[in-house]
């Protein structure tokens, strides 16, 4: 990654190239993707992590240590769950917007720019939110760099292709 980013409308010649790996915004992409997926499924394992801590579990069938009741409202494993949910009401339609994105052929320091700092923003809204809670405005802010991030590339795209309505 440390290559200098070239400018993908010089390296993309015909629709096809969009998404191949000669396409550094398309590189790009699926490096901060894989970020976020391996976010995502790390969230999973926080949720076990905080459930063994705590000795809360949602199932009869879980109850690994005896005198435990099956248990569903536990702010620490709640905390982390809605943080998960969060990040599955955000980042999957990121993901979709960002590939609908690349197909107009942005600038590719414009989009990888955009790549990173939402993915640094989705990690950051972890971290102050299920990891080491944060009073506000932090956990907003970060929300809504990704979410400011994916109306942006929304309106690219309509703009773009307005003319062909």
């Amino acid at each position: 990654m440390s290559a200098p980013i070239k400018n993908a409308s010089q390296n993309v010649t015909s629709p096809g190239d969009m998404f191949t790996l000669e396409n550094p915004v398309f590189c790009c992409y699926l490096f901060w993707a894989t970020v976020l997926v391996v976010k995502m499924l790390l969230m999973s394992l926080l949720t076990a992590i905080q459930r063994f801590r705590y000795k809360i579990f949602p199932n009869e069938e879980d109850l690994f240590f005896k005198n435990l009741e099956v248990q569903f409202d536990d702010p620490h494993v709640e905390r982390v769950r809605r943080a998960h949910r969060n990040d599955m009401e955000n980042i999957l339609p990121y993901f979709i917007m960002s590939l609908i994105y690349i197909s107009t052929n942005p600038s590719a320091v414009i989009a990888c720019n955009l790549f990173r700092v939402a993915s640094v923003a989705r990690i950051i809204h972890t971290l102050v939110y299920a990891v080491y809670p944060v009073p506000q405005p932090s956990r907003i802010l970060a929300f809504a760099t990704m979410l400011l991030i994916t109306f942006y590339m929304a309106a690219i795209v309509a703009l773009r292709t307005l003319s062909f309505i």
